[in-house]
């Protein structure tokens, strides 16, 4: 299947053109002069490639959801809608976003700036901003600072930009931007286009996109967040990519008496705001993974279709007991979350299957919480993840389920310790024991993040500080 792919440009109509297949949006936008967003890394890690994206909204039919142009493959947008710096504001009439960066001092050298524009404009349109309140993170506007997380300027100083931010009203009447939040969003097209790097197919259902994976070489991608950093660093040129960020059959949300069910290609930022605080260990876990920006874009199936032993959210998801629906030609099987990986990045997953929906059974733990150790607080890699949901009834731990991640080839349960908590007194003594089996728990190694030891110290320390917390709780 052959298309002829297009995009809607800054408010034009535009060919994609006969390009390599895995040419990023990034590079496509430059090649035509769009040159405000820049690449400064390539992994999505800047910010300096921000632009942004028309996606269906939470709270409005559409929002203007900032993306990293560095990661996706232009065939990705083959009939959406994108706006660029440029797009925004002219010298001669400059949007509210660029007219206060200007006047604030909010740009130096300028590298960074385009992108800090696209995300603080996503914001400023974001639906409901005003109705937050003044604190550390957020303006008296409701701006959210951490929506500029994944932006970095390494010669301003946050100061002037987070000013800029904050003095940002709401959209004026006629702002054609904010008027497009009331239209539905672009349809996902079905699209095919081949090159001599491959091909890039769209399918128009999950029937299709199952078929297709039964062809050698298919690499499905979602928001590209993993797939895009190996074919900018690494070269990788996958013969078939299926995107399949967009069926319907991905995409399902429901939270019923018994349990919650989670589209894989749901965006952790769509899972973020429709859980709405209903799931405290997610709450926790998700604004320290990675940025604003690549939350935007990265899915949970995604997360753990790669099958690392330092993705973030597996750890919480063994916590909370999910499953995965697994789904090929063949049919559909439900597997344990904590029988899926075997080995480092591989797992019970067969290469036709897709994850389709996680589950996470009802009711949940009272007492939950989520460890991120990392070099940096936010927008980071784990050195170590520790989920937790434990349950005390009478001043005895009940139920304890606790999920770990880089301190073995895959994330895990922390079995033994679970089991020396189970039926213990919930006391300072019983978790000071315990926090040595904790310890104990993995096998982890040296690396450029941590060793061997640091790691194995961290999981003593996060059991204490676990306890400790509940107690201030």
């Amino acid at each position: 299947m052959t298309t002829i792919p297009a995009l809607k440009v800054n408010g034009e109509p535009t060919a994609i053109g006969a390009v390599p297949v895995h040419t990023s949006v990034l590079d496509w936008l430059r090649d035509r002069g769009l040159t405000g967003a820049k690449e400064g890394c390539a992994e999505g890690e800047c910010g300096a490639c921000s632009v942004l994206v028309a996606r269906p909204g939470t709270d409005t039919p559409t929002e203007w959801t900032a993306v990293n142009a560095c990661l996706l493959p232009i065939a990705s947008l083959d009939g959406q809608e994108v706006v660029t710096s440029e797009g925004l504001g002219s010298p001669a009439d400059l949007h509210p976003v660029q007219s206060e960066m200007a006047v604030r001092g909010g740009s130096q050298c300028g590298f960074c700036t385009p992108g800090f524009v696209c995300s603080m404009a996503a914001e400023y349109y974001r639906p409901g901003r005003a109705a937050g309140c003044g604190d550390h993170e957020h303006g008296p506007n409701g701006f959210d600072l951490h929506s500029l997380s994944g932006n970095l300027c390494r010669c301003t100083g946050y100061r002037p930009i987070r000013d800029a931010a904050y003095a940002l009203g709401d959209p004026a009447a006629g702002d054609v931007l904010a008027s497009r939040r009331d239209a539905p969003p672009p349809a996902a097209a079905v699209t095919g286009m081949v090159s001599g790097e491959g091909e890039f197919v769209r399918p128009a259902s999950l029937s299709d996109a199952l078929g297709l994976l039964e062809r050698e070489g298919a690499q499905v991608v979602a928001g590209c967040t993993d797939t895009g950093v190996q074919v900018n660093i690494f070269g990788s040129r996958p013969p078939l990519v299926i995107a399949v960020d967009r069926l319907d059959e991905l995409r399902e949300f429901s939270f019923g008496p018994s349990e919650v069910r989670l589209g894989a290609a749901l965006t952790l930022t769509e899972i973020e705001r429709r859980l709405a605080g209903r799931v405290p260990l997610l709450t926790a876990l998700l604004p320290q993974f990675a940025s604003r920006l690549i939350r935007n874009g990265a899915t949970i199936g995604g997360n753990l279709g790669t099958g690392s032993p330092i993705g973030d959210t597996p750890p919480a998801l063994l916590a909370l007991d999910a499953s995965l629906v697994l789904a090929s030609r063949r049919g559909e099987r439900v597997v344990p979350l904590a029988s899926y990986f075997t080995g480092y990045r591989q797992s019970v997953k067969a290469a036709d299957e897709l994850i389709t929906t996680i589950i996470i059974p009802l009711p949940l733990a009272p007492m939950t919480a989520f460890h991120k150790i990392a070099k940096r607080r936010f927008d980071d890699i784990s050195s170590v993840a520790i989920g937790y949901a434990v349950e005390v009834v009478d001043g005895v731990v009940r139920d304890a389920r606790i999920g770990l991640g880089g301190v073995a080839a895959t994330p895990l349960r922390a079995r033994a310790t679970e089991t020396a908590l189970i039926g213990q007194p919930w006391t300072e003594s019983t978790v000071r024991t315990v926090a040595a089996v904790m310890a104990a728990e993995g096998t982890p190694m040296d690396d450029h993040r941590a060793s061997s030891s640091y790691r194995s110290a961290m999981l003593g320390q996060s059991l204490l500080r676990f306890y400790f917390g509940g107690l201030d709780a």
